[in-house]
C-alpha cells in the first residue's frame, strides 16, 4: 500500500514538472538575414503570452560536424533579451554549410531548441555595386563599376569568381521615366555605352548579377551625365571673344589706368605752363628751402598802398627874341656880319645875357629897323611851337613811366 502511494506521488511530480518545462515557448519565425557575407538570425517573440523576462541564446556548428557523437556547438549570443544575433564576426566561410539554433530561456527554465540550415553560398542576397561613375568620352559615357563589398571591405569579386553586372541606361530627354531602357551586360568594371547621342543627357542604373544560384541585387540608384561632341565654330568663336575681354580687363586696362594716373600726377606737380618769373621769385624767396611759399609772414597782414599816379613834368622852355637889327657899324665890311648873321640863325635860343647885352649894344649902336607888332608876331609863333615841343615830350615820359610800372 506505501509503495503505491510513493509510486502515485512521484508520477504526479513528474507531471507537474513535465507540465512547467512546456509551458516555456520556443522562439516563432526563425531566419537568417543576410548580404554579401553579413549574417544575422532573426527570431519572433511574443511577449503577451510568453513573458517579458525572457533571455535567448542562439549557437552555430558547421554541418559536418553534425555527423560526429560529440558535437561541439558555437556560442555567439547568451543571455541576450534581443530578438536577433549577428553572426558576421564569426567569418563563416561563404562556400561552407551550418547549421543555427536558439533557445528561450524564463527563470532557469529552457524552451526547446530551434534550427536553422544556412548556407551563404546559396542562401545570402547578393548587394549591388558599391560605387557607380560616369565619364564623358566624346558622344559616348564611360561606366565605372566598383564591386559589392564583403563584410571586411573586400570586394565580392574575390567570393564569387563569376560576378557581372547588368546596366540599364535611358536617354533623359526621350524618356524621363527610365520605363523602356536599353540594357547590357558585362564582366569587367569599365563599360563603355555604346549608340548614343551627342550634347544628350543619360541615365544609368547597374546591378549585380550570380547565374548560379540565380542572384541579383537591387539596382543602383539612377546616376545622369550629358554626352559631349564636337565643338561648333560659333562656340569657338564666342569663346575667343571673352577670351579677349578678359585679357583687355585684366592686362590692358590696369595698364591704362597707371598711365593715366602718371600723366594726372605728372601734369599736377610738373605742369607744363610755368609762372613768370617775378611770380617765381616770390613764391621761392625763402633761401632756406627750395619748396614754394605761398604764404609768407608778411602776406598775413594786409598790405595797404596808396595808388600813384604818374604826371610828366612839363618842361617850360624859355624863348629869348631877337632884337631889332640895326645897321653894322661903319667899321666892319659886309663878311663879318654876314658871319654873325649866320651864327645866330645856328644857335636859334640866346641867353639871357647875350640877348641883354645885344639889345644894350643895339640900343646904343643905332635905330631899329623893325616894327614892334612884327616882333610880337614872331614871337607867338615860336611859343605854340615850343608848347606842342613840350606835349610830344611829355607823352614819351608817360609811356616810359607806365613801362617802367609794368616792369
Amino acid at each position: 500500500m506505501e509503495v503505491s502511494f510513493a509510486f502515485l506521488l512521484l508520477c504526479a511530480l513528474a507531471i507537474k514538472n513535465n507540465v512547467g518545462l512546456a509551458a516555456v515557448s520556443v522562439p516563432q519565425n526563425v531566419s537568417v538575414d543576410s548580404q554579401n557575407t553579413q549574417y544575422i538570425l532573426t527570431w519572433a517573440w511574443d511577449k503577451s503570452t510568453a513573458g517579458n523576462n525572457a533571455t535567448f541564446t542562439a549557437e552555430y556548428i558547421p554541418a559536418f560536424k553534425l555527423q560526429k557523437k560529440r558535437q561541439v556547438w558555437i556560442t555567439v549570443c547568451s543571455g541576450t533579451r534581443e530578438t536577433f544575433c549577428d553572426f558576421t564576426n564569426s567569418e563563416l566561410l561563404y562556400l561552407g554549410m551550418f547549421e543555427f539554433r536558439v533557445r528561450a530561456s524564463i527563470d532557469g527554465r529552457n524552451s526547446d531548441w530551434v534550427r536553422k540550415e544556412f548556407c551563404p553560398h546559396k542562401d545570402a542576397a547578393l548587394g549591388p555595386p558599391s560605387r557607380v561613375e560616369l565619364t564623358p568620352a566624346g558622344n559616348l559615357l564611360d561606366v565605372s563599376i566598383s564591386p559589392p563589398l564583403t563584410s571586411t571591405n573586400g570586394s565580392m569579386s574575390d567570393v564569387i569568381f563569376s560576378l557581372y553586372y547588368r546596366i540599364q541606361y535611358w536617354s533623359q530627354a526621350e524618356d524621363p521615366q527610365g520605363r523602356k531602357p536599353k540594357e547590357i551586360q558585362t564582366s569587367i568594371t569599365l563599360v563603355t555605352l555604346p549608340e548614343l547621342e551627342a550634347w544628350t543627357r543619360y541615365c544609368v542604373m547597374v546591378q549585380s548579377c550570380y547565374d548560379y544560384y540565380n542572384k541579383s541585387s537591387r539596382y543602383t540608384a539612377a546616376k545622369c551625365m550629358q554626352t559631349e561632341g564636337d565643338t561648333p565654330p560659333w562656340q569657338i568663336l564666342l569663346y575667343f571673344l571673352l577670351s579677349l575681354v578678359v585679357c583687355f580687363l585684366l592686362v590692358l586696362l590696369p595698364c591704362y589706368i597707371a598711365f593715366r594716373f602718371c600723366r594726372v600726377l605728372k601734369s599736377t606737380f610738373y605742369p607744363s605752363n610755368q609762372l613768370p618769373l617775378h611770380i617765381q621769385e616770390y613764391l621761392c624767396g625763402s633761401s632756406g628751402s627750395d619748396l614754394p611759399r605761398l604764404l609768407t609772414p608778411e602776406s598775413e597782414a594786409e598790405l595797404c598802398c596808396d595808388r600813384l599816379t604818374v604826371i610828366p613834368e612839363v618842361v617850360l622852355l624859355e624863348v629869348h627874341t631877337s632884337p631889332p637889327l640895326t645897321a653894322p657899324p661903319s667899321g666892319l665890311d659886309q663878311d663879318s656880319g654876314r658871319h654873325s648873321r649866320h651864327g645866330s640863325g645856328d644857335s636859334g635860343v640866346y641867353s639871357t645875357e647875350g640877348g641883354s647885352a645885344q639889345r644894350d649894344h643895339g640900343n646904343s649902336g643905332g635905330e631899329p629897323i623893325g616894327r614892334e607888332e612884327d616882333v610880337d608876331s614872331w614871337q607867338m609863333h615860336e611859343k605854340v611851337k615850343v608848347e606842342e615841343m613840350g606835349r610830344k615830350h611829355a607823352n614819351e615820359d608817360v609811356d616810359a613811366g607806365v613801362m617802367d610800372m609794368f616792369v
